[in-house]
This record gives structure tokens, C-alpha cells and sequence, in this order.
């Protein structure tokens, strides 16, 4: 086992389809969705698993608390779902300061206040010093679907627009320069945020909404690839279309990191019918977690399962999936 097996790239998929997809297989697993959507008595049910291992527990803009509770929430709303409740259990590190998990639970009590939704229930567990890099938090979430739409990453469709909802990489690179020790002239924070009441704003102006998914390990290259793998098309998207910020761009430069394969934590991709993409778009302008979106580019039906880029220089070059573990511990 490599860390690069966690990094949500090309060698996650392979631990996936190795070990765990041929035991647990199933017609909703089988979608590779990060929730599961089911029926309960007629009432539509979304639900969602997520563990959170990020190193250092405190960075800019945030922290591993509200990390796990955006997180959590933001699975279910890539289907649709409004979050009902959560779960969280807590596997602490013996020498953790009583300070630094009162800090993380307020942080956490706070993101949940925010969000209007309550965590019902949880557990505890203590290891050995040296066993658990201070703090991991595994979570649940349960959300209901009001909704008639089928949001799933195997719906992208020829023709259809991809939307991004702001500025990529933020934190990822919030985290690493508070692990490495970076300064920037200007203060990089994580974008760590809820994403349900934008994804609601978006429904409520589109019945065309095909996909959704929030590029969180493995960026936004490896989240279009799970997409285009899925739905058995093909993505192109424009380079000079894509928003990074100058700080982000700098520091990726400077260690040589791709920004399109560094995390997000508050932002979504979206694919649309083309016939609705504008007014999504200005939908998405209008609430602050979409101050920043752009249009990137467009659902192709040639080469199926692969992503291309158009660069800055007019070329095209194919975009794959992250192959190994370009920022570990980030989420």
C-alpha cells in the first residue's frame, strides 16, 4: 500500500476496482457516486461516508472540524440532497491538547450552525501515541432529494457545457503552506464551504443538470476524467478560461505542482444542457459560493473517457488522471 493509493487518482480507482468494487458490488455502488441515492417508503434518501486525515489540523481559512462537516455535506448535495443530519466519530491521539479538540469541535459545532444541520450522534476512540497524527474524524451523512432530477456522473451528455464554481486550488495549497511554512504577499485561505444552498439556487433556475461533483482529491483533471470515464464521453476544456489565482499559480510554480490536480474544498463542476448553461451560470454568480464561476468548456462525443486541454498556446494535450500522490493528508 503506497499513499498514492489515497490520492483520489488513477491508483485509487485501481484499489477500488481491485479490492473493493468486486466485493461490495452493487447497482448503486457500481455508480461511483460520492453518495448513494435510495428509496425508503417513497421518500428519497441520500447518504454519504467521508474520513478526514488532514495534516496540519489548522490552516488558513480553516480546519480538519468544519473541513469534515463541508465535506460531508457537500457529498450529498452533488446529487441534489439537502443534509438532515451527521455523524462523526473521532479517533484521538494520546498527547493531543485538550485546547486543539476544543478548538475542533467548536469549529465543527460552528460549521453545522452555519450549514442548518446537526450532528445527532458519534463515537470516540483514543490510540497510542504516535498512532494517529493527532486527529482523524470519519463522518456520515444522511440528506433527503425533494427533487425529480437524476444528478449522476455517468449522465454527461455531447453538447452539454462544464462550469466550474470559482477559483481552483486554494486549498490545497492553504494546507501546504501552512505544513511547509509558505508566505505569499497576499493571504491564501482554503475555500472550505457548504455547497447546498448553491446547488439548490442551480436546480431552481434548470431541470438540466446532468452532473455534479465537487474536485476535492486529485483536483479538477481527475474529477473531469472520473466524469468522462463515467459517462463514456469525452471532456475538452480551454486553459485560458480556467480560474486559478496568481498565488496559487505562483506557489505551484514554484514547487512544481499542477494546479489542475490540486484539491479544492468548496467548489463544484457542474455540467449542463447547453440550452441552460447561461442562466446557471448567472445563478451561480448571484450566491457567494459562486461569485467566481466560469464557463471552462464543453462534453464532446469524440474520444470517450479521455480529457483534452487547449492551451494558452492554442495546442491541444490530453489531460489524465492524477497517477500518484502530488499533495498527501490535504483532506
Amino acid at each position: 500500500m503506497l499513499l498514492g493509493h489515497g490520492s483520489g487518482g488513477r491508483m485509487t480507482a485501481e484499489l477500488l476496482a481491485r479490492f473493493f468494487l468486486p466485493a461490495f458490488s452493487n447497482p448503486i455502488l457500481d455508480q461511483l457516486n460520492d453518495q448513494a441515492v435510495f428509496d425508503v417508503h417513497g421518500i428519497r434518501l441520500a447518504l454519504t461516508t467521508d474520513a478526514f486525515v488532514v495534516s496540519p489540523l489548522f490552516f488558513p481559512g480553516g480546519d480538519i472540524g468544519c473541513l469534515a462537516v463541508n465535506g460531508t455535506i457537500n457529498d450529498l448535495a452533488m446529487c441534489g440532497a439537502m443534509p438532515l443530519a451527521l455523524s462523526a466519530a473521532f479517533i484521538l491521539e494520546e498527547g493531543l491538547p485538550f485546547d486543539d479538540l476544543q478548538r475542533v469541535i467548536t469549529s465543527m459545532a460552528d460549521a453545522c450552525r452555519t450549514a442548518g444541520v446537526q450532528l445527532v450522534t458519534g463515537d470516540t476512540k483514543v490510540v497510542e501515541r504516535g498512532k494517529g497524527d493527532g486527529l482523524f474524524i470519519t463522518t456520515t451523512g444522511i440528506g433527503i432529494v425533494t427533487h425529480s432530477l437524476t444528478i449522476s456522473a455517468d449522465r454527461a451528455q455531447p453538447g452539454d457545457c462544464l462550469l466550474v464554481s470559482g477559483p481552483i486550488g486554494d486549498h490545497g495549497i492553504a494546507v501546504l503552506s501552512a505544513r511547509e511554512g509558505l508566505e505569499f504577499e497576499t493571504t491564501l485561505v482554503s475555500d472550505t464551504a457548504p455547497l447546498h444552498t448553491l446547488v439548490q439556487a442551480m436546480m431552481a433556475v434548470s431541470p438540466d443538470i446532468h452532473c455534479l461533483r465537487d474536485p476535492t482529491r486529485g483536483g479538477l483533471a481527475s474529477t473531469l476524467n472520473e466524469l468522462a470515464i463515467s459517462s463514456r464521453v469525452g471532456m475538452r476544456f480551454d486553459e485560458n478560461r480556467l480560474p486559478i489565482r496568481d498565488e496559487v499559480r505562483a506557489a505551484c510554480e514554484l514547487l512544481g505542482l499542477d494546479p489542475l490536480y490540486v484539491a479544492c474544498e468548496g467548489r463544484l463542476v457542474a455540467i449542463v444542457g447547453a440550452r441552460d448553461a447561461d442562466a446557471v451560470l448567472a445563478c451561480m454568480h448571484a450566491h457567494p459560493c459562486g461569485a467566481e464561476a466560469r464557463m471552462i468548456g464543453e462534453v464532446v462525443a469524440v474520444h470517450p473517457g479521455m480529457v483534452t486541454m487547449r492551451t494558452v498556446f492554442g495546442s491541444e494535450r490530453v489531460v489524465d488522471m492524477l497517477a500518484g500522490a502530488q499533495l498527501p493528508r490535504i483532506c
